[in-house]
């Protein structure tokens, strides 16, 4: 497996539909609540097991029923679950509860757990040989590898001949934009989506996040625009912009994530950038047709026989 996937790793209680709260102390119906892979890095590493590329998932979990369930269900999606720590403190599985509204939309409340206590002496280094594609997930949860230990663990993946990637989550409480860029100078990709790194640099236009991110030292970046498709700006290209697919949005969790795995499988690949584009695209839009992160994501020859 040549894709490693470091990051937020996270059990998804999924309920749907649910457009607001019952009053307090009042029951509501819903038509279903289901137990899913959640966070970006397992979400990520779980596409890529669907698409049959494979992956090593780096990350920490608790000792307890969510953290076994999640090791469970992503070894059955084809992920390597070697790689990830066992908290022996009885810190808990992150968890996450997740409202998917009618509207496709969703809203979280999330108890971090072991994401919080993530640091890079958790990385074992020599259960990751062979991988060539060295992918960061949400470090703005991680809080004990936010900034420079993140920035020493890309020096260390670059050092041992590995690409980087590095993709955001939205966290008002992180470290910020001068935390994430002490990344770039050993970053291969930037990944993040729109909305993601507008609150990240402050920046409302794709020209202004681009140069905000050449300015602070990034390479190659990609990013994702949600139903407008995404925008690509290779380092000493032109940047160009590949449109979503139309489909019908049952559920948008995990649609970054799934991109992210879509666009890994073309970087591994070796395909051209707009055809790699295209195919992370594609990945997206099969996530958000099926409710839950990775559910929808075909393997990787039916997609590409579809496109």
């Amino acid at each position: 497996m040549e894709i490693a996937c470091l990051g937020v790793v996270v059990a998804d209680v999924v309920g749907k539909p649910i457009d607001a709260l019952p009053e307090r102390g009042t029951l509501q119906l819903i038509d279903r609540i289901e137990l899913h892979i959640g966070g970006n890095a397992s979400n990520t590493a779980a596409a890529l097991g669907k698409l049959g590329v494979g992956a090593r998932l780096v990350g920490k979990v608790g000792d307890d029923n969510f953290g076994r369930f999640l090791v469970g269900a992503l070894q059955a999606a084809g992920v390597d679950c070697a790689p990830v720590a066992i908290a022996k403190d009885g810190t808990p599985t992150p968890v996450s509860l997740v409202t998917a509204h009618s509207d496709a939309e969703r809203s979280f409340l999330h108890a971090p757990g072991t994401n919080a206590t993530l640091s890079p002496d958790d990385i074992a280094w020599e259960k990751l040989s062979g991988v060539k594609f060295f992918h960061v997930a949400g470090p703005q949860l991680l809080v004990a590898l936010e900034g420079e230990p993140l920035a020493q663990v890309l020096k260390e993946a670059k050092r041992r001949g590995m690409t980087t990637v590095l993709d955001t989550v939205m966290n008002p409480r992180s470290q910020g934009w001068d935390a994430l860029t002490l990344s770039f100078p050993y970053l291969d990709w930037f990944v993040p989506s729109f909305e993601e790194i507008r609150a990240l640099c402050g920046e409302d236009t794709l020209e202004g996040q681009l140069r905000a991110c050449r300015d602070a030292g990034a390479k190659n970046v990609a990013i994702k625009c949600g139903s407008d498709g995404c925008f690509v700006a290779p380092l000493g290209g032109e940047p160009f912009t590949v449109p979503a697919l139309p489909v019908t949005v049952v559920d948008t969790l995990g649609a970054g994530d799934s991109w992210c795995a879509g666009f890994l499988t073309g970087l591994l690949r070796g395909w051209e950038l707009e055809k790699t584009a295209r195919f992370a695209n594609a990945v997206g839009a099969s996530c958000v047709q099926a409710l839950g992160a990775v559910t929808g994501i075909p393997t990787e020859k039916e997609l590409l026989e579809s496109l």
